[in-house]
């Protein structure tokens, strides 16, 4: 009933900025606050974006649910925080200055200016952090711009320094040596939460490498790595005491090998079976002995229960300087700890030739020299999941080095605990939080870096290690050069000192900074200032709220939980909603390099905001989204929909406070009505985002536009139907408004304006002596009978202007037969049949339908009239003529009663007079209908 040639064109970047001025000008948004103010709270707290670089779609999928959820809360009165966040600190925010300096490692830093480069990346959060605040503007999310929260805050970092004091003062915070995951690019270890979505499918040259075995002539160890740099640093080799392993013969040489991967050798003879267990104790010669670190070094055979045969040869060659399993493995046999690299990936001294050269040049050395001492049995390509650094993408490697840890065996109960009592949706993201606690390690909080959280450790040549919790803190230990530190980063910080409390000599800061995820993590506390208010933190805390995607479970989410529990023994979040990533249209993840990531500016240009949000918030959260601008012209022919029943709301109908409509087809949109409230508002408070959406867009466009539109045509000019339609137009426009506000305002200012803005109305509250369960489903049952019957007018080629008699309806079931009688006027108007037949008869559906195409002279008659009256419209809509323009028209036909086809027509086509001889008229036309010529003409008076 309402196509795109009803409306005003709708273009959504128009629509935008028009009310983004209007907005500002009016001051909207500080007028929903003042409204909310001392009203029940409603506490949300944002998951801090990174201020570094300008947006991509994939941030506004996140932010578009956020200002969903405030608005939705805000509308039900609740206030609100608005409290938007910036993460500040870390190697996210390094690297790229690093770029923009043109570094590539640390020592550049150091030569350039430690206070410089933290200067810089100051200036960068800043800049970035404007951006994208007009951005998130731009994609119409309210917040207090003005008061948000940057991790790189004082106030951030002391809440962050008073954490580390309990953690201390429970005893779970220690320095410890550990083979640490590392990049040589930044010149840093990483933490267990960092890596598990930093797994590559890389290719790798691995290598087969036979060891001598001691006091063995010709008998080998045949071992298999992916990794032939650690090979200099070997000192022991593993077995599973209950494998079965063989001493296979072949070409003179006898290699031991499971027995289940033999096969690798070609061709050979079986020596003998053994088990692992009679392996162990073996010594043998290892591959690099010449080397001055593997002076003296003894080179066992050990006992290992990971061992496995499903790749390599069942013998796993242990290096403990580099790998975080053989370090584990070296501290319990006592084995040699040789770590070959230093900060930077090149091997130390110790090393011979190799001493000097980068590690990603090594592996061809390497095999070079097992070649010459004949050692090397086999080098083959092999494809496998390997560890980058999730920041700068190099590959990582091993290197046992010095940080600081923070124990999570106490903890992990306690968090497992907290979290069982949060609200996740999907509900596997519960379990994989559940998982990952179950299997994280100690947390560890250093990094060898330069811009980011100081630890806050003083450490005395006495051995005392001073846990600093705040600057009151330092002042009282005596510090010097506090009056120096402007902001709590280095290098200013490390020039303080403080007197040790226990020799009273001087004692320094370590040069560490902290885990990004520590500024982040705490943000329930210094943002509610847990520190200085506990009223205030009270009020807002625990989060009633909390969004972000899948990945933020071992990231904020933990960091948050981990932080929480430890300072309250409880979750800080009761509901967190969790989606998956957004890939291309083409189902592939977007990377800068492939070409195929797509800005946030780019798409507010080319489809506007409330086309970008609608298709979020439509997505399944549980599912990748599949982002791109066709996508996007199927959402825009939807909006236009509701656009035009705007148009249609504002052009034919009035305000007014009467009744509503009392027909079955009035009542049963009314309880559709109410229905829809009550299902989007329980699947919003059930974190289900994509199905309220469901149930707006089914309302809004199939039941309110095209259903009911259509029942109501012929009535429109009863101030009842008037009434009805508003009514749930206006309401059904609430219910979208957290998801498109500046299509919902823009509607909402030109066709209702009660009030200075949508967002200034009360969420719709449900009637529930609106509803009526059987009458929705009795139509549900008469739309389909309305479909068969057009469809068998489609087969019968007999238009839906042509009336027929009857319809005979066969069918048992009483479904259809008490809807025949409650709506039979509806289903009669809507398929123009002049009566309906309801047979009793078993058929093999729930009905079949039987049409009389017998055309009558008087139906004939009727069915010529309906023709005449829609091209009498389309002349008058041709002539550019306003409903309430009269006009006189003529009727000039071979037709035998012509007079009789247009009697009672004048007020359908509000006429002033009709001739049935030519006229001079504005606009005129002649067709055929059916057997008969018409010419037909209409002139405005």
């Amino acid at each position: 009933v309402i196509t795109e040639t009803d409306m005003e064109p709708y273009n959504p970047q128009a629509v935008e900025k028009e009310i983004l001025v209007y907005w500002k000008k009016q001051r909207i948004f500080d007028k929903l606050r003042k409204k909310i103010k001392g009203k029940k709270n409603f506490s949300f707290i944002d998951g801090p974006i990174t201020a570094n670089n300008p947006m991509g779609v994939h941030h506004a999928w996140g932010r578009t649910y956020k200002d969903l959820y405030q608005r939705f809360k805000a509308m039900q009165g609740f206030d609100q925080r608005f409290q938007n966040g910036f993460d500040c600190q870390g190697l996210w925010v390094e690297v790229e200055v690093e770029k923009d300096l043109g570094f590539n490692n640390k020592a550049q830093i150091r030569d350039f200016g430690l206070d410089k480069f933290s200067k810089a990346c100051r200036k960068r959060v800043e800049k970035y952090a404007k951006i994208q605040t007009e951005q998130s503007t731009k994609l119409g999310q309210w917040m207090d711009w003005e008061n948000s929260y940057y991790t790189m805050d004082d106030a951030n970092i002391e809440q962050i320094w008073h954490f580390l004091k309990v953690c201390h003062d429970k005893g779970w915070l220690y320095e410890g040596t550990r083979s640490m995951p590392w990049c040589y690019r930044c010149g840093t270890s990483l933490s267990q939460h960092e890596l598990a979505d930093s797994y590559k499918e890389l290719k790798h040259n691995s290598v087969y490498v036979a060891l001598p075995i001691k006091g063995k002539k010709d008998q080998f160890l045949l071992i298999w790595t992916t990794t032939p740099w650690t090979l200099p640093a070997n000192a022991a080799v593993a077995v599973h005491p209950d494998l079965d392993y063989v001493l296979a013969k072949k070409d003179g040489r006898e290699y031991y090998v499971s027995e289940k991967v033999a096969e690798k050798l070609g061709k050979h003879t079986v020596v003998k079976h053994v088990k692992g267990k009679t392996l162990v104790g073996l010594e043998y010669e290892g591959p690099f002995d010449e080397l001055g670190v593997q002076h003296d070094v003894k080179h066992p055979v050990i006992s290992w229960d990971m061992v496995s045969d499903d790749e390599g040869t069942g013998l796993v060659h242990i290096a403990p300087g580099c790998g975080a399993d053989d370090f584990e493995l070296g501290k319990k046999y006592g084995l040699a700890q040789i770590t070959p690299l230093d900060e930077s990936g090149i091997y130390i001294d110790g090393f011979g030739s190799l001493t000097g050269q980068h590690v990603k040049k090594v592996n061809p050395l390497v095999v070079s020299s097992l070649k010459e001492k004949e050692l090397l049995f086999k080098e083959e390509a092999y494809t496998h999941r390997y560890p980058t650094c999730w920041r700068c993408k190099e590959e990582l490697v091993f290197r046992i080095a010095s940080e600081w840890f923070i124990s999570s065996e106490e903890i992990r109960p306690l968090m497992k605990k907290a979290a069982e009592t949060v609200e996740w949706y999907p509900k596997h993201a519960g379990k994989l939080m559940q998982d990952w606690l179950d299997n994280m390690g100690d947390w560890c909080i250093s990094r060898k870096r330069f811009w980011g959280l100081p630890l806050p450790f003083w450490k005395c040549n006495c051995g005392h290690i001073e846990i600093v919790e705040s600057k009151k803190n330092l002042e009282k230990l005596g510090a010097t050069n506090l009056d120096k530190v402007k902001e709590l980063h280095r290098p200013w910080i490390d020039k303080v000192t403080i007197t040790c409390p226990e020799c009273k000599e001087i004692a320094t800061r370590v040069t560490e900074v902290g885990d990004c995820w520590l500024d982040a993590g705490i943000v329930p506390f210094s943002t509610l200032k847990y520190l200085n208010d506990k009223t205030y933190w009270k009020k807002w805390f625990p989060a009633e709220f909390i969004t972000e995607m899948r990945e933020q479970i071992r990231l904020w989410f933990y960091s948050m939980l981990f932080m929480s529990v430890t300072l309250e023994g409880k979750t800080p979040y009761k509901k967190v909603l969790v989606n998956e990533k957004v890939h291309d249209s083409k189902g592939q993840p977007m990377h800068k390099s492939s070409g195929n990531a797509i800005w946030l500016d780019d798409a507010l240009d080319k489809m506007g905001a409330d086309v970008m949000r609608w298709m979020y918030v439509t997505q399944n959260p549980i599912s990748n989204m599949h982002f791109g601008f066709e996508t996007a012209n199927d959402t825009v022919k939807l909006l236009k929909v509701i656009w035009n029943l705007a148009n249609y709301v504002q052009l034919y109908t009035k305000k007014g406070t009467g009744t509503f409509d009392d027909s079955a087809q009035a009542q049963w949109i009314l309880s559709k009505l109410e229905t829809t409230k009550q299902n989007v508002t329980n699947n919003l408070e059930a974190m289900q985002p994509h199905k309220a959406m469901k149930d707006i867009q089914d309302f809004l466009i199939v039941d309110l536009s095209r259903t009911y539109g259509q029942f109501i045509r012929e009535y429109l000019e009863d101030a009842k139907v008037q009434r009805t339609l508003r009514h749930c137009f206006n309401e059904g426009l609430r219910l979208l408004a957290p998801i498109c506000p500046f299509f919902t305002e823009k509607i909402y200012l030109e066709v209702f304006k009660e009030k200075d803005s949508i967002f200034l109305e009360e969420w719709p509250k449900v009637d529930k002596k609106y509803i009526k369960p059987t009458l929705e489903k009795q139509m549900t049952t008469a739309l389909e009978l309305i479909q068969e019957l057009l469809a068998q007018r489609e087969i019968s080629k007999i238009g839906i202007r042509w009336p027929l008699a009857n319809a005979i309806i066969e069918t048992e079931d009483e479904t259809v037969g008490k809807t025949v009688k409650k709506l039979k006027d509806c289903i009669q108007t809507q398929t123009n049949i002049k009566k309906l037949t309801l047979k009793k008869k078993a058929v093999d559906k729930t009905f079949i339908a039987h049409l009389d195409t017998e055309l009558t002279p008087s139906l004939a008659l009727e069915g010529y009239t309906r023709e005449i009256t829609r091209r009498i419209q389309a002349l008058r809509k041709k002539a550019g003529l306003q409903k309430e323009d009269k006009i006189d028209m003529y009727v000039v036909s071979e037709f035998g009663s012509t007079k009789a086809l247009v009697e009672g027509l004048k007020d359908k086509v509000n006429a002033k007079k009709i001739s049935y001889e030519k006229q001079t008229v504005d606009v005129q036309e002649e067709i055929k209908i059916k057997d008969y010529m018409f010419n037909l003409g209409v002139k405005k008076i």
